[in-house]
């Protein structure tokens, strides 16, 4: 008990508006971040440790301004803790928001030794905090590299840098999500359930925390100053608490997958071939012709479209052949992506069963259902996409024939 009325002594926390308003955020933002590590633990699921560690940057991103304006500066112990304790770490942001990304669309993703070297600058940056407190605190027992009195984590250099830093593994990160919606397109023919939405939503939030950076940065002329900044923090804390809540949000689904009915497919993992025979992969005209033949046959007299979990791995083992087979007969023969392929057969049975008029004795959607569409949604994309019309438009111009 007098331990904690001597840390309450020690350690004051003035509550006003400002500091109030942060600790709100900066509370909210560990217990996600515990939550999350949680999650990551009990479901072994690396994309949610790395989120974790992403929140815990952002609380400790807002905690000098936190504890700044609860008074921290004002006293000499506390202004120690805030200068000598390297809070924000704006050049490992980057990096975990990059590795975020790749562990959340690439389940089999680990670090390898080339990876940490995007740790360097952080690394280099603690090296330094560390020197300035060895040297004003060790050595000399006085304020030399704090002689101007200014938290170091507050420089323009070191926040500038770190807003390029942020840019750039943003932009890493938009080419891994591009290249796998295009893998993902090319593999599956439900992409649209494995879409991983959250991870746009999740770019577009990280990019206007750049962009409020930038406007903060340029509109504010007296940005150096510690209490001009209190409006760039607290717009920070509204998008760093969406992508916390919705982030923690996408998770429970993500573990909850796996009790769904449909199989995750790892799009970055190469599909070992079930025929050994690589003579059959050939680029002439007249073996293209033979192998669009039997896809066509294939889907027409099996009905594979009707499976709603059909990948193209799943084609290939119907074919005795490879993956690599049926992806250039798909993409060269027929000039369409995997998905579209199948949607394409699931549209004219959806078609064929309108035109027979089953939309008298089913739904639509129940229709859309046994050709192999796995939602309402997916369904009325692909249908319009097929034919320029609704589902309804479609219904509505065959009754008035």
């Amino acid at each position: 008990m007098l331990i904690s009325i001597n840390l309450i002594f020690d350690f004051p926390f003035s509550f006003g508006q400002k500091s109030s308003l942060l600790l709100i955020f900066f509370f909210h933002g560990i217990v996600f971040s515990f939550l999350l590590y949680r999650k990551g633990i009990i479901h072994n699921n690396k994309a949610s440790k790395w989120l974790s560690l992403l929140l815990f940057l952002y609380a400790m991103y807002i905690t000098p301004y936190m504890l700044g304006y609860a008074n921290w500066y004002s006293e000499k112990l506390t202004r120690e803790i805030l200068f000598f304790v390297p809070f924000m770490q704006v050049l490992l942001i980057g990096p975990v928001v990059y590795f975020y990304t790749k562990s959340l669309l690439n389940a089999s993703f680990k670090l390898s030794r080339k990876d940490y070297i995007h740790f360097i600058p952080a690394l280099l940056y603690v090296i330094y905090s560390l020197i300035v407190f060895i040297t004003d605190k060790l050595i000399l027992d006085e304020f030399f590299f704090y002689a101007d009195g200014r938290d170091k984590d507050l420089a323009n250099w070191y926040q500038i840098t770190g807003l390029i830093s942020m840019a750039f593994y943003l932009v890493l990160s938009l080419r891994y999500y591009f290249d796998y919606k295009k893998l993902l397109f090319d593999k599956v023919s439900y992409a649209d359930t494995l879409l991983f939405k959250w991870i746009r939503n999740f770019m577009i939030a990280f990019l206007s925390i750049l962009i409020l950076r930038v406007l903060f940065f340029i509109l504010n002329p007296e940005w150096g100053e510690f209490g001009s900044q209190f409006w760039h923090y607290i717009a920070f804390s509204f998008v760093f608490y969406y992508i916390a809540v919705t982030g923690y949000s996408n998770i429970i689904k993500q573990t909850t997958l796996s009790a769904e009915k449909f199989k995750v497919v790892n799009v970055f993992e190469d599909e070992v071939s079930v025929s050994k025979d690589e003579s059959r992969i050939n680029d002439n005209e007249k073996d293209n012709i033979i192998w669009k033949e039997k896809l066509s046959k294939l889907m027409i007299e099996n009905h594979l479209f009707e499976n709603p979990r059909l990948t193209l791995s799943d084609v290939a083992k119907e074919l005795n052949t490879t993956t690599k087979t049926i992806s250039s007969v798909v993409n060269s023969g027929f000039n369409m992506n995997f998905n579209d392929f199948v949607n394409h057969y699931r549209i004219e049975a959806v078609k064929d069963k309108l035109n027979k008029g089953e939309q008298t004795k089913s739904t639509l959607l129940g229709i859309a259902l046994d050709c192999g569409f796995n939602s309402k949604a997916t369904f009325n994309r692909a249908f319009k996409k097929s034919t320029s019309l609704s589902p309804k438009d479609y219904i509505e111009k065959l009754t008035n024939k």
